[in-house]
């Protein structure tokens, strides 16, 4: 057992160091203590335990139920011999009985140990919240440790960090050792503690490595009116300027290019779209999907969608690999959009439709005219044009979730065929 030298030790240490309190250090002592006198095998030994702040010096008590028939020893205390350490004691009284600590020996040292491991690893999972609730949407530099269930665990030097599977960008991986940058995405409050979660898949990583690059936007001449982004693969800012002399995209381009060249690097590749806000819906959507020209234009504002027709050739442009550009160009405006090539002059966009609906409705064999309306009207004329195509994109389009799943059975059955 610790003498009392070693316990003010151990009380100044962690008053000093670890900013816990010497009244919350005394208490786990003294349970600690308590605890022990139980694993001694003494079973409802009880004990009354003081420590003094000033010299540690550590005072213990059996605590004892005064009976005239002892039944147990370590709990009870004859009336007669009561009187030793009482006055006038009577039957059902408790009374105090002065104990040497150190005869609990090794076990109370060792619960002693734990207890304060535990508390200062609660201290200075605490301390976390603290250190880090104001740099949350900051970006930080930390070190890899090691990969755990699937996350990634971040040494940022004051205190470890976690960054989960859906935090990471798909098509990174880290050694331990290496230097990362991340955002500080929030402090999550588990059963273990804070925890400081990282990101650098969240779209607000974009955002802060253009506050950090780009001057005009810290100094509230440019501003970010929104960001689409698909991790790894591509991101679309949209950005705006309060001063007419100052263009929001070159500012964000840079020289050169230096300035995105920098944050397409901080992303491994990832390809970054600065797209000029413009408050007009068409004017912007034609902005989003330069150089490709629209040729049909139709806004449905109480439904948030757009239909457009494009040529041929710019088709595939504004649609993108499995859909990412037009979903991209989508989620950045706000609005839903459906998109179609071009319809000859003697071929009206709503005969086009009708025989795209048609040509459905032999695969489709389950599905109302609207819903097969539905389908063409988003581009989805053929089985084949289902490629890349999820559940969430037709939900999106007006489909239920359990319409959408089978309308991607049937349409997988049909390929089969």
């Amino acid at each position: 057992m610790s003498n009392s030298s070693e316990i003010l030790a151990i009380l100044e240490y962690m008053e000093k160091e670890k900013q816990i309190k010497r009244e919350d250090m005394i208490e786990i002592i003294s349970n600690a203590i308590r605890t022990a006198a139980q694993k001694t095998g003494i079973s409802g030994q009880e004990l009354k335990v003081e420590i003094n702040p000033k010299t540690g010096a550590i005072k213990a008590w059996q605590v004892l139920t005064v009976t005239d028939s002892i039944a147990d020893p370590y709990t009870q205390i004859h009336i007669d011999k009561a009187k030793l350490y009482a006055t006038n004691p009577a039957l059902g009284d408790i009374v105090y009985r002065e104990m040497d600590p150190g005869s609990l020996g090794r076990i109370a040292a060792k619960n002693v140990q734990q207890s304060l491991m535990q508390k200062v690893r609660q201290s200075e999972k605490e301390r976390i919240y603290d250190d880090f609730k104001d740099s949350i949407g900051d970006i930080v530099s930390g070190t890899v440790r090691r990969y755990e269930k699937g996350a990634l665990v971040v040494d940022l030097g004051s205190a470890e960090a976690i960054m989960p599977k859906r935090e990471c960008i798909p098509s990174e991986d880290y050694a331990p050792g290496e230097r990362i940058r991340c955002l500080i995405l929030d402090i999550e409050n588990t059963a273990r503690g804070h925890e400081i979660i990282l990101s650098r898949a969240n779209y607000k990583f974009v955002r802060r490595l253009f506050e950090v690059e780009v001057a005009e936007i810290s100094e509230g001449i440019v501003t970010i009116e929104n960001i689409a982004r698909e991790p790894g693969y591509r991101t679309k800012i949209a950005v705006s300027s309060s001063d007419p002399k100052v263009d929001p995209v070159g500012a964000c381009v840079g020289a050169g290019g230096t300035r995105v060249k920098s944050i397409v690097r901080e992303l491994g590749g990832e390809k970054v779209d600065v797209i000029k806000y413009y408050p007009n819906t068409r004017q912007f959507l034609e902005e989003c999907i330069k150089p490709a020209q629209i040729k049909t234009f139709k806004a449905f504002p109480d439904q948030k969608r757009i239909y457009i027709e494009v040529s041929e050739d710019d088709l595939s442009l504004v649609i993108g690999k499995k859909g990412s550009n037009a979903k991209l160009t989508s989620r950045l405006m706000g609005w839903k959009l459906d998109i179609e090539r071009e319809a000859s002059q003697d071929y009206s966009m709503e005969a086009k439709l009708q025989a795209a609906a048609g040509s459905l409705a032999n695969v489709l064999t389950n599905l109302s005219e609207h819903q097969l309306t539905l389908l063409a009207n988003s581009g989805i004329n053929s089985a084949d044009a289902f490629e890349g195509v999820e559940e969430e994109d037709l939900i999106e389009m007006g489909f239920s979730e359990s319409e959408a799943k089978e309308v991607l059975e049937q349409v997988r059955n049909h390929l089969k065929a």
